[in-house]
């Protein structure tokens, strides 16, 4: 053992008789990844080789996992935000025995889970990586986690400094000082070569470390491939309390390969088959002579059970009670929590428009302000559902669209995060189309196992989040700001994917098909209508996908008519849902929606204006 004194002034010590066998390990894993990348004839390995090393100290001398288990619930987590170095992360799981070596050649194959960017595929992955400056938000919820469930496991996000450029990283770096994170730990792969050119701030590891300092976080600059320099890093960033701390570890691009370390124009390349032949013998010179086995990987305790959730208690609403589904939306979230201490709130600066302080105010333990930073409010909520919390991120709707790739990569990450936006559509009155979300449904439809829902009253938004709950994947649910009057009894049920048929006769002439808000003037022109002697039957979509298409089909056959009326742009949202799922069946959709950009006004207004009140859907009955 002997003192690192000069990082941090701490008085540190690493333990020598690891350093040949880290070393050979960090060699092994560079091997193995020209070897995949070669083989899979795509892929980065230069990326791989100046992280080598960092990986090498994180597996086999600083986290506590089990290599038999990589879920387990106290383990430390490894997010690697830099996902274009993923064989370097199927190599290290290899070395711990856990994917057999040969099997790592196997690389981008489409047979194979060793996809080119790492994905919750492998039970490894907490989160899909790959669309940069992503991971660090993750690591946030995933140290989230480990508060709520008094848990001192840590988290580390191996970081590249080209992807240090997206704002999405400083988000996330200032709302981690925010919480106080001591158990998240960013190291930064500090190659200087981005995939064009030279990085932004390159090798000025004093311009890295201005930027980390100004956001509050303890930084230590160290040199990448001293293994001793590595060590003491990591024991100095456990050390550290109250506050995250990052490691900006000094690399070169291709470390260990002389033909190409520290040049440009590697990024993204392979070598070829003769070229990866000479890498690989250069390497293998490099391992040298290991005096002691490596010890094994340290094990996390044995997991507490997570209690039961019990049954949410039934919504108290009376028939006509005129409520927000946004206030109903704050209210379910506050019972939900008190019987599932899985379930925690998220919010940007709106929780008093959102009505999610309902939470606060019951369960401020679990209750998290991300202020008006919504890429790591929704990046934190994938790390805290990667890890078993059921998190319920809100903002206004319009502001989520902010955070559209990270929503696009909760859906590849399969992450069981429940998103809800209000202040959707027309309907907000005055504030205008910047306010205005007209295409959340489209986001959030646009990914193939979203569950997306437009709740139009108290009791059906209560129900809900019920089923938001039990229903494991990501969910979208859009609440309105009017007052709509309760509609549903409290005992009613809202399977998803299910519809509610509100009014129907056998001498239906259409069928009007509506959600939220929309769904009181398809029934306001029923009555118009009725008044006339013309019966269409009203039908309330709550679940826009997955859709109910086998009750859309039988309305469809029986009117012969279907006319969809949304709050809504015309892409991407109720009317595109049904007009496929009837598509088959010979049926086509009469549409209303908003079809311009919309301008400030009152609400009933901007309804009529833009061709989705009821006086719309009674000319359209009409023609």
């Amino acid at each position: 053992m002997f003192p690192r004194s000069f990082l941090g002034g701490l008085q540190l010590s690493v333990d020598v008789s690891l350093l040949p066998n880290l070393k050979n390990i960090a060699t092994r894993l560079r091997i193995e990844s020209i070897r995949a990348t070669t083989a899979a004839g795509s892929g980065h390995p230069t990326s791989c080789q100046s992280a080598a090393d960092l990986t090498a100290a994180l597996f086999f001398a600083e986290m506590r996992f089990d290599p038999e288990h990589p879920q387990h619930p106290l383990a430390d987590r490894l997010v690697l935000s830099k996902g274009h170095a993923a064989p370097l992360l199927y190599a290290a799981w290899a070395e711990v025995g856990f994917i057999p070596r040969e099997r790592l050649t196997d690389l981008r194959q489409i047979t194979s889970d060793l996809e080119g960017h790492p994905t919750p595929r492998l039970p490894f992955v907490d989160v899909a990586t790959g669309s940069l400056g992503q991971g660090l938000a993750a690591g946030v919820g995933t140290a989230l986690n480990a508060r709520r469930i008094g848990s001192d496991y840590r988290t580390y996000v191996l970081m590249g400094d080209g992807e240090t450029a997206e704002g999405s990283v400083w988000e996330a770096a200032s709302v981690a000082h925010h919480f106080a994170l001591d158990a998240i730990c960013a190291l930064v792969d500090v190659n200087a070569l981005g995939q064009s050119q030279a990085t932004e701030f390159a090798h000025d590891m004093e311009a890295h470390r201005r930027r980390w300092d100004a956001f509050g976080w303890h930084t230590v600059v160290i040199d990448g491939h001293d293994m001793a320099a590595v060590l003491a890093a990591l024991a100095e960033a456990r050390a550290t309390k109250r506050r995250p701390t990052v490691i900006l570890a000094r690399t070169l691009k291709g470390k260990g390969v002389s033909s190409v370390e520290g040049k440009l124009g590697w990024h993204g390349r392979p070598f070829k088959p003769e070229e990866a032949v000479k890498a690989i013998a250069e390497l293998e010179v490099q391992l040298e002579p290991e005096v002691a086995p490596t010890p094994p990987v340290p094990r996390p305790p044995a997991p507490p059970a997570e209690p039961t959730p019990g049954s949410m208690p039934a919504p108290s609403y009376r028939l006509g009670e005129q409520v927000a589904t946004r206030e109903a939306y704050g209210t379910a979230i506050a019972k939900l929590a008190s019987v599932d201490t899985r379930v925690v709130a998220l919010d940007a600066d709106v929780k008093n428009s959102s009505f999610s302080e309902k939470f606060e105010a019951a369960h401020a333990d679990r209750f998290y302000e991300f202020f008006i930073a919504e890429q790591a409010m929704i990046g934190a909520a994938m790390g805290l559902a990667a890890r078993g919390a059921v998190p319920f991120p809100s903002t206004f709707a319009t502001f989520l669209t902010r955070a559209a790739d990270f929503i696009r990569m909760a859906a590849i990450s399969d992450v069981n995060v429940k998103l809800a936006g209000s202040h959707a559509g027309v309907s907000i009155g005055e504030d205008g189309p910047s306010q205005m979300a007209l295409e959340d449904f489209a986001m959030t439809t646009a990914q193939p196992n979203f569950t997306v829902l437009c709740p139009a009253d108290a009791v059906s938004t209560e129900r809900l989040i019920g089923e938001m709950a039990r229903h494991h994947g990501p969910m979208y649910m859009r609440t309105s700001r009017p007052k709509t009057p309760v509609i549903y009894d409290n005992d009613e049920a809202f399977p998803i994917g299910g519809l509610k048929v509100l009014r129907q006769s056998p001498h239906d002439t259409a069928t009007v098909i509506a959600a939220g808000v929309t769904l009181f003037e398809a029934l306001e022109a029923h009555d118009v209508l009725k008044a006339e002697g013309v019966s269409i039957r009203v039908i309330d979509v709550y679940c826009i996908q997955p859709v109910d298409r086998q009750a859309l089909v039988d309305a469809g056959l029986d009117t012969g008519r279907l006319i969809t009326v949304e709050d809504h742009y015309l892409a991407g949202g109720i009317g595109d849902a049904v007009s496929r799922a009837v598509a088959e069946a010979g049926l086509t959709v009469t549409r209303l929606a908003v079809d311009e950009i919309p301008r400030s006004g009152k609400p009933d207004e901007l309804i009529d204006k833009y061709g989705i009140s009821a006086r719309a859907i009674v000319e359209a009955v009409r023609r």
